[in-house]
C-alpha cells in the first residue's frame, strides 16, 4: 500500500503557489518541497562559477556531483547548495533574470526530477513547481493549479524586492515574469500546463489567508477520503 501522501501544486510565477505550499505543509506537518528554489539553486552555481549553460559538457560536469538539501531551522526550511546555505542568495534579481532559460534545458529538467522524486519517498509531501502536476508527480493524489492576474502577480513580486531591499522598477519585474511565463509555457520539455485532472485556483482577489484556508480543506477532504 502507498504509504506517502502527495499534493502537487502548479502554476504561473507570483501566483502565490509558494506561499500556499510552504503554510498547507506547516498546517498539516507535510514535507515542503520548493523545486523552484532546486532550479534557482543550480542557476546561482552557475552564475557563481561562470559556467557557460549552452555548453552541454560545461553544464554536465556542474550537475554532475551537485547537491541540493533542505533544512528546517528555527520554523524555517532553508536551502543548502554543497553544504552552502543559499536560501537568500537564490532570490536575488540576477539568480530571477536566468532562472526560467536554464530551467528549459533538458539535462537540468532530467536531474532535478530524479532529486525530486528521491526527496519525495515514504513522505506526506507538498511540492510547487511548474511542471509537477504534468511530469514530476503526475499520480500525486491532489493536483492543484495556480493561476492570478499578470498585474496582481507583478505587483505582489515587486512588493516582495522591496521588502528584502533589491532595487528594482516595477516595470521590470512585469517584463521578467511576461519574459517567464512565455519561456515555461514554450519550452520543449517539460512546459508549464493544466492537466486535466487539476483543481483551477485563481488568487487575484484572495487573501493569503483565504488561499491556504481553501487548500488545507480541500487536502484534508480528499485525504480523508482516500
Amino acid at each position: 500500500m502507498k504509504k506517502n501522501f502527495i499534493v502537487a501544486i502548479d502554476g504561473y510565477a507570483g501566483s502565490g503557489k509558494s506561499t500556499i505550499a510552504k503554510e498547507v505543509a506547516k498546517r498539516l506537518n507535510f514535507f515542503y518541497l520548493d523545486t523552484g528554489a532546486m532550479y534557482r539553486a543550480i542557476t546561482y552555481k552557475i552564475i557563481k562559477e561562470r559556467i557557460n549553460y549552452q555548453n552541454e559538457e560545461e553544464l554536465k560536469r556542474l550537475l554532475k556531483n551537485i547537491k541540493i538539501n533542505f533544512k528546517e531551522e528555527k520554523g524555517k526550511i532553508r536551502v543548502y547548495l554543497d553544504s552552502e546555505d543559499v536560501t537568500e542568495k537564490i532570490r536575488e534579481p540576477e539568480v530571477e533574470k536566468l532562472v526560467s532559460p536554464i530551467s528549459a534545458i533538458k539535462i537540468v529538467r532530467e536531474k532535478l526530477v530524479k532529486l525530486q522524486r528521491n526527496i519525495a519517498r515514504q513522505k506526506n509531501i507538498i511540492a510547487e513547481g511548474r511542471d509537477i502536476t504534468s511530469v514530476v508527480f503526475p499520480k500525486a493524489d491532489v493536483k492543484i493549479f495556480v493561476d492570478c492576474q499578470l498585474k496582481e502577480r507583478a505587483k505582489r513580486r515587486f512588493k516582495e524586492a522591496k521588502e528584502k531591499g533589491y532595487k528594482i522598477k516595477f516595470r521590470e519585474v512585469l517584463k521578467n515574469l511576461i519574459i517567464r511565463d512565455k519561456i515555461d509555457q514554450g519550452r520543449k520539455y517539460s512546459p508549464l500546463r493544466k492537466t486535466a485532472d487539476s483543481i483551477y485556483l485563481d488568487t487575484t482577489n484572495l487573501t493569503i489567508e483565504e488561499e491556504v484556508d481553501l487548500v488545507k480543506s480541500l487536502i484534508e477532504y480528499l485525504k480523508g477520503k482516500r
